[in-house]
This record gives structure tokens, sequence and C-alpha cells, in this order.
């Protein structure tokens, strides 16, 4: 199967690059002929080359005629991405192949959505938390800002790339409020019914409150159908007053637990605790590791360095893991062998903060040029310098001569005190990653879109909210099963808040530096609206039922929030596909 699925990817490629050479330039895969294309074997469908007509028409078409219409139609363009989805299926492959071709996207989707796990989890997390330690950031602080980035990165680089199209705009609302009903009603209730707990009354409420206004946001911005830069901009300001909020109101919590301590123990300082002050550096894993040490000092070679440094799989761990964990391992391995090659990983819990000197070294050169090629989609990387020289020749070049300074600078035991750079480094191309992935899968959500003849809300709700929100899930439930509920509730409305916030906020902004001051938004189905209302119940419903329990969440409570959702998805399946319909929206 994996060799087939390969094999079907490779033979679309060439397909897709033999399709278009009339049509684009080598160096620009996503960008479609120009409106002027003389097409003089199909004059049929030149009336869709001065118009733009809506792009899942194309079933409507017969089938000789749907390839020149996707090519033609401006609304069928794509401008990101390496790949033309769009075109791979209805010009490469053949009419009697199209299952085919969809079950290899859909299979292509899901490792898109394991790449980007991995690369959140592996990589853009470590050098996030390796930069928060250097920068000597709380706990707290550090929690609502760096680790909820590296949580959401998936969902708001998924909503950035979303809204860099006004087509696709809806994907990103149908993803953000999706996940936000999905992790308040599935993931919280789910931890509620795994191990019922008494939640922390205020943060609850800070949290529920700051939600609720953000949901309210986009609900107006949904209602004038655009964001002006002052609403994009009080996203990102309502984001930096609720890390205001968080910082000030733990200060005070901390300062009134320290005045009542304070009588009863003057003579003794207070000792730091772990769920607010402890120190990170004692849960490094010093003394486990002390059990693998050799009894003799011995020093690596460079070469030997450099190997077991690309080798993401521990033998010990793989023994010991039960098949289902081997088989994820297997469809891992290429990914994180790829990462490892270009992603530099600081860890500043160990001793020699995980300083590999070959493959630092090799990032530098590895690097840049992952992050020149994947801006853009290959824009700028493949531009070349007076139409001789490519700009990622230039890039390479450049960080070859670093790599070599910095190899006759350092040494493989020792690690520079630069070190903490690569950490900057790692966490640039890990967003880039990340950002490259995200933009494949709104692709390949579009796509199925067309040819399912599916809005992109449903989608975002659905497809893109369920698989940027399926590892959250799995170590939200896991961390309540292990005893800690309360922090795992805290968690599902922290991302939430900031995926929302961030998301809409800087992928808005983003959006008007290439255009101008307003986005617009078209909520053209009653889904929208019906998505937006069943989160904002869903978040009311919470707010009073839970102070109602005085804070305490049963395992009824968590099996309401499943009901609620199911019901919810129900009425949004049946509106998607016309069951439920209003006389406005039809």
């Amino acid at each position: 199967m994996w060799t087939f699925w390969v094999f079907g990817v490779a033979w679309m490629l060439v397909g897709q690059v033999r399709a278009d050479r009339a049509f684009i330039g080598p160096w620009e895969p996503m960008t479609p002929a120009p409106l002027c294309l003389e097409i003089t074997e199909q004059p049929n469908n030149t009336q869709y080359s001065g118009r733009s007509v809506d792009c899942r028409e194309v079933k409507k078409q017969n089938v000789s005629e749907r390839c020149s219409f996707i090519r033609s139609n401006p609304d069928c363009r794509m401008d990101g991405g390496f790949l033309n989805y769009l075109n791979g299926i209805f010009c490469v492959f053949p009419a009697d192949l199209q299952p085919v071709a969809v079950t290899l996207y859909i299979l292509w989707l899901f490792y898109l959505f394991l790449i980007l796990g991995v690369t959140a989890e592996k990589f853009f997390c470590p050098n996030l938390s390796a930069i928060s330690t250097k920068l000597k950031l709380a706990h707290n602080v550090a929690g609502v800002t760096f680790l909820a980035f590296g949580n959401g990165a998936p969902d708001v680089f998924s909503a950035v790339v979303a809204f860099s199209d006004p087509r696709t705009a809806g994907l990103a609302i149908g993803a953000l409020f999706g996940a936000g009903i999905f992790v308040t009603t599935i993931v919280a209730g789910g931890i509620a019914m795994v191990r019922p707990f008494t939640t922390a009354s205020r943060p609850f409420l800070r949290d529920a409150i700051f939600y609720m206004v953000a949901v309210f946001l986009t609900f107006v911005a949904l209602y004038f159908e655009q964001v002006t830069l002052a609403e994009a901009l009080s996203y990102i300001g309502l984001y930096v007053f609720y890390v205001l909020t968080v910082v000030v109101s733990t200060w005070l919590h901390k300062r009134q637990h320290r005045e009542r301590l304070l009588p009863s123990t003057p003579a003794e300082p207070e000792l730091p605790r772990d769920s607010e002050d402890g120190d990170s550096s004692s849960f490094n894993g010093g003394d486990y590791r002390e059990e693998y040490q050799p009894l003799l000092p011995s020093e690596e070679s460079t070469l030997q360095i450099l190997t077991h440094s690309m080798n993401p799989l521990d033998y010990r761990k793989w023994r010991r893991k039960p098949c289902y964990w081997r088989v994820l391992k297997v469809f891992k391995l290429p990914v994180e062998v790829l990462l490892l090659l270009t992603v530099p990983v600081v860890d500043p819990d160990r001793e020699d903060q995980n300083w590999k000197r070959p493959l630092n070294c090799l990032h530098l050169v590895t690097a840049p040029l992952i992050c020149i090629i994947t801006l853009k989609s290959g824009e700028y990387g493949f531009h070349k310098i007076q139409d001789v020289f490519p700009v990622w020749g230039v890039v390479a070049l450049a960080g070859a001569l670093l790599a070599v300074i910095v190899f006759c600078t350092t040494k493989n035991e020792e690690p520079p005190r630069y070190h903490i750079v690569f950490a900057f480094l790692g966490f640039l191309v890990s967003a880039m990653w990340i950002n490259a992935a995200a933009t494949e899968v709104v692709n390949i959500l579009r796509t199925l879109g067309v040819i399912f003849r599916l809005s992109n809300t449903v989608l975002g709700l659905t497809l893109l909210a369920w698989g940027n929100s399926i590892g959250d899930t799995f170590s939200d439930l896991t961390m309540a099963r292990q005893g800690y509920p309360r922090m795992a509730f805290s968690a599902c409305f922290g991302g939430i808040i900031f995926n929302m916030l961030v998301g809409v906020g800087l992928g808005c902004l983003l959006q008007m530096t290439n255009t101008k001051l307003v986005v617009k938004l078209e909520p053209d189905s009653l889904l929208v609206w019906i998505l937006a209302g069943a989160l904002g119940l869903s978040l009311v419903f919470s707010f009073i039922a839970v102070p109602a329990q005085c804070f305490r969440l049963s395992r009824g409570y968590g099996c309401c929030l499943i009901v609620y959702y199911l019901a919810f998805l129900t009425v949004a399946l049946l509106t998607e596909f016309k069951v439920i319909r209003l006389s406005t929206f039809s």
C-alpha cells in the first residue's frame, strides 16, 4: 500500500509537469495559465477565461472539457503550495481512475496531519521551550505564549494560509469554530467522564469569558462580512490583554498565598512549589541517564556523532512498544529523518544541550535552504539572479561558508556560547515546515470540496478541525487518566483562545499587507451561522452549568457535552446537504 501510494503521487507529479509545461513556467507549479490562454483544441471553454465561475461547477461539464475548465477558470486557481491537486485529478488521472486519485489524496491528507504533529511535537515545541528558558520567562507566561503557540501551531498556520485567499476564508472560520466546539465539548466532556474533578473557579471563568468575547468578535465580523484593520488589531490586542490578565492574576494569587503563610512560618523561607515555581531542571532525567553511562569515558568520532544523531529510532523502546506503535513509527521515520537533517533542536535540560557539532554545522546549510524553498512555495528560492544563478544556490554557498567557520571554531564535546541561536533557527525552520504542510492541507481540502461539492465551512469544521485537534484530544485525555484533569481542562480553553485570536488576527493582518486594509468574508450559507451559534451556545451552557455545580465536573456533565456535539454535527451535515434550509439562505 505504501509503495502504491508513493508511486501514485509520483505519477501525478510527472503527469502534472507534462500537462502544465505549455501553460506555466518550470518553477511555478501552482501558478495557472493567464486568463488569455489560447485554447485551440477546445474552444467551447473560452467562455470561462473572462469571468469567474464557481469551481464546483466542474462536475457539470463534460468529461472531455473538465481539464480546460479547471485551467481557464480563475476560481480554480491555487496560489500556494507545491502541487496543483485540481489539475492532477482532472487533467492527469483519467476519469475512470478518479476514485484512485481521491484515495491517494485522502491518504496524503492523513500523512500531512502526521507531518504537522511530528514537526510541532518534536521540533517546534522543544525549541520554543528552549527560547523561553533562555529568556527566563515565568511558567505561566510561557504557558499562554510559547507553549500555546507550540500546541496551536497547526491550527494557526492553517488559518493564516486559509485567510490568505478569500475563497478559502470559510475554511479558516469553519476550522477555528469547529475546533473550538470540538475541544469544548468532546475533549472537555471526555475529561469529565474519564475522571470527574473540581476545576479552579477563577481560571475557568476568566478563560470562558475571554473565549466568548473572541467568538463574539468573529460573529460580528461575519455579520458585517468583513474584517477591518482595527478589528484585526483588536484580536491581537485582546490576546495581549489576556496574557497580561493571566500574569497579574497569578502574581496576586501567589502574593495572597505568601501572606497567608507568613504569620505561621515567619522564620522559614517559602519553598517553591512544583506547580508554580518549580525548577524545570529537576525533571531533566539525569538520574536515569546515569544508568546508561559507560564505565570508562570514551569519545565518539565526528562521523559517529553524525550517524547517531541522524537516527530517530530508539531500539530499546522499539522492543518494548506494541505492534501498532511500531507501524506508526515506520510512517514517522521518513519525516523524522528529514526533519533531523534540516531542523536543529536545543535542549537546555541536557548537559550538552543537544549539541551535535557535525549535524548542527550541516543545519547551517540545510535550514536556510528549506526556508528559502518553502517561502511562497519556492517563488523566491528558484528565482535566478540576472537569469543566471538561482537564489537557493547563493543561500547554499553562504550556509556552507558559515558551516565551515563554525566547524573549525568549535568542539564536539562542548557547545558554543551562541548555541541558543540554533534554537531560534530551529523555531524558524520548523515553522516554515508547518506552514508548507498546512498549505498543502488547505489545498487538498479545497480540492475535495470541489470534487464532492462541499462547502469550505463543512470541510473546516470536520476534517481540518478533527485533524488539528486529534493530537490535543489524546494528550489531554491521557493527562486526565494520569491524574491531572484540571491541567487538561485548562489546556482546552487556553489553546483555543490563542488559536481564535491569533489565527484570525494574524491571518487577516498578513492578508492586508498584500492587498488592502479590509478582508472580505462571505458567509454564503446557513451552516456558518449554525456553527457560530452552536459554539456560542455551548460556551454559555458551560458558563452556567459549571458554577451551578460548584465547579464540580461530573460524568453527567461530560455526557451532556458529547451528546450536544453529536446533535450539532447532525444538524450541520443535514444543513450542508440541503435537508435543512431557510428561504433567506437558499
